[in-house]
């Protein structure tokens, strides 16, 4: 690319989403597309935020007393019909190995859409008394889902993920884990990726198959619809019973353990992409970003520049930020609009005038703004800017989604609200026929119980509400 040349365009966000969505995943090197219909390919600017996320997450895990383990990729087909409910979930999604070594195998094997199964047959093997309890285990893994309409991210047939699996003595300490991880998900959406959420129980419609109870936290897209970004499972003992998991208690008695599980995946790298992306591409969250500030040489050639610029970037790098210069021979301008579209919080400018003043330029991703800042210190200055475009961040996305959450009584107001890119808030009797209703009505689900009761009436039989959902169009 001749240097004078500026980044190709990219679709207008606020007319043709979707594909401001494609440009932007494919135009700043963040996946391409695999050989294998509904498959990516995630590029290293992609896998250094998937490896931030990890990080950050890891270490709320750690600090909960999880470890880390690894199953199988392949689980016995048998496994999977030991839960009736389960396996009628996951088995339009199923893809299974018939053959190996050039023969048909005796029985076939799934591609692990989900480890409940597999992890709760070792669980078997290990666990023998109260002793044993509680086991907290969490692997790193990917999974595949032989979905039918694929986008990078959000929906593919294979992708990374983690999936926590525990096992404890009752069902009130169970769920109580259930709800600790929904919070850990909430206070890392939040703060590592800028990211305000919903969080709540899902209807039985909604819920993960075989699960007792499933918990979800949605957060709004530029658009207005809702994303999935991360899930808990109360699992009762139907994974217990399904996989013999017992234990000897203190009174002496057998009795079947209670499970949980809990996730989330690279979609979120799709939620920080649709939430806080604009007009020049991606807006990344300080946290995760790949590069958090990125220096331009401002009339490279001119003496002592290069060498300023060399030295800034040792000291940011010594202060904890992860710090790109780019030394390549494009012009600033064409600098300038590739970072930007990149979401690289920080642009740091850096010219012979600014090297005489002792001073640098400091441009903001996120609000576009500029300030100066003395070269001395410039660590420090940087570090407290991340911070500030964090909160600014969230903020922004904060009183964004507060402002697009709207009430219904009737199914033409939700169908109103929706279409005008709103969560929606409407009783509902708990049936699933009013439930198939707004869906039918309205192309909406519903994505979250939203915690007491404020509704009179349900929206679509007008009975007596048992609670109130927030409905929304969904990815």
């Amino acid at each position: 690319m001749a240097k004078d040349n500026f980044v190709e365009q990219i679709a207008d966000i606020d007319t043709d989403f979707p594909q401001w969505y494609t440009d932007v995943v494919v135009k700043t090197k963040l996946v391409d597309y695999g050989p294998v219909k509904g498959t990516m390919v995630i590029r290293p600017y992609g896998y250094a935020i998937w490896e931030n996320i990890q990080r950050e997450m890891d270490a709320r895990f750690k600090a909960a007393g999880i470890e880390n383990a690894y199953f199988p990729l392949l689980i016995p087909m048998s496994f999977m019909t030991r839960e009736a409910e389960h396996v009628e979930g996951f088995a339009p999604e199923v893809a299974v190995v018939t053959h190996a070594g050039g023969e048909k195998l005796a029985e076939p094997l799934c591609i692990r859409p989900t480890s409940e199964t597999i992890i709760g047959s070792m669980y078997s093997k290990w666990i023998q008394s109260y002793r044993d309890l509680p086991v907290l285990m969490n692997q790193w893994a990917n999974v595949m889902r032989w979905e039918k309409t694929t986008r990078p991210f959000l929906r593919t047939s294979e992708f990374l993920w983690q999936e926590g699996h525990t096992v404890h003595a009752s069902g009130e300490e169970a769920m109580e884990m259930t709800l600790k991880m929904l919070a850990v998900y909430e206070e890392f959406a939040c703060t590592c990726l800028a990211m305000p959420v919903l969080t709540g129980r899902k209807t039985e419609k909604e819920k993960f198959a075989g699960a007792v109870a499933t918990f979800g936290m949605e957060a709004m897209m530029h658009d207005g619809k809702s994303l999935q970004a991360g899930t808990t499972h109360y699992l009762g003992q139907n994974f217990a019973k399904a996989f013999d998991i017992k234990f000897l208690d203190k009174d002496g008695a057998l009795k079947y353990g209670y499970t949980t599980s809990f996730g989330v995946s690279t979609r979120l790298i799709g939620a920080i992409i649709m939430t806080h992306g604009d007009k020049r591409g991606l807006v990344m969250p300080p946290v995760v970003a790949p590069v958090q500030a990125v220096i331009v040489p401002i009339a490279a050639k001119k003496e002592g520049v290069l060498q300023a610029c060399r030295a800034l970037k040792e000291k940011l790098s010594a202060a904890g930020v992860r710090v790109a210069l780019d030394d390549s021979e494009n012009s600033p301008g064409w600098k300038f609009n590739e970072w930007e579209m990149k979401g690289v919080p920080v642009r740091i400018e850096l010219g012979p005038r600014d090297l005489e003043a002792g001073k640098c330029l400091l441009f903001r991703r996120d609000t576009l703004e500029k300030t100066e800042c003395a070269l001395d210190g410039a660590e420090g200055a940087v570090r407290a800017l991340l911070g500030d475009i964090s909160e600014t961040m969230y903020e922004r996305a904060k009183a964004r989604m507060d402002a697009r959450i709207v009430r219904a009584e009737t199914l033409e107001e939700l169908l109103a609200g929706v279409e005008g890119g709103n969560f929606v808030r409407a009783g509902w009797c708990g049936c699933r026929e009013c439930e198939d209703k707004v869906k039918e009505f309205a192309q909406a689900t519903a994505r979250v119980l939203d915690g007491e009761n404020t509704s009179d009436k349900c929206i679509v039989c007008g009975k007596k509400a048992e609670s109130t959902v927030v409905f929304a169009r969904a990815y």
